[in-house]
């Protein structure tokens, strides 16, 4: 009995609380700068995809949630720095868990996740996200693939971004970001 109107009480005080009232589809929240959300193909500054088509991500994904089917690269149709491309790419956002594994595994770190959080619809069909969608748009300094090597002569030139094309790019530690270069330590 005496729990009873413990919980009566409760109910109780709780009538005379201000009300939280969440304008979410109009107010949205920032969300942690490290938060996982959606992901997302990256590229080299030139235009060229990371992705190499290793299907490691696929491998290291618990929920089976990622496809990637790779194909080879020829010098008419490059789209990447390495022998392969990632010719198909498919995440299934029905059984993604959001862990992470994948982004783990990618030796490129061709595959990162966003901030983005809204990826509820309506539609089955819709939540397979494509290669299209998940690729990095393009930059104005950056040409659509597929084409020739840019930034040095092997995908080693790539992944170090030591060799850059004058007049393209600049300074090789500005088209590489604020990370370290090559001859810098990590921290």
């Amino acid at each position: 009995m005496l729990d009873a109107l413990k919980g009566f009480g409760l109910t109780f005080r709780s009538q005379f609380r201000k009300v939280t009232t969440e304008l979410y589809p109009e107010d949205t929240k920032v969300t942690a700068p490290r938060y996982h959300g959606r992901h997302q193909l990256n590229r080299y500054p030139d235009g060229l995809e990371k992705c190499i088509g290793c299907e490691l991500c696929a491998w290291a994904c618990p929920a089976d949630a990622i496809y990637v089917e790779g194909a080879d690269n020829t010098e008419q149709e490059r789209y990447s720095p390495g022998e392969r491309y990632g010719r198909i790419y498919q995440i299934n956002y029905l059984r993604c868990i959001g862990c992470g594994l994948c982004i783990e595994a990618c030796p490129t770190r061709a595959l990162t996740m966003t901030n983005e959080y809204e990826l509820a619809d309506d539609s089955r069909q819709d939540l397979i996200f494509t290669k299209e969608q998940l690729v990095a748009p393009l930059t104005a300094d950056m040409e659509a693939p597929p084409h020739p090597m840019r930034l040095g002569e092997t995908d080693q030139d790539y992944y170090t971004l030591e060799y850059t094309l004058e007049n393209t790019l600049g300074d090789p530690a500005e088209a590489q970001g604020s990370g370290p270069t090559s001859g810098e330590a990590h921290p």
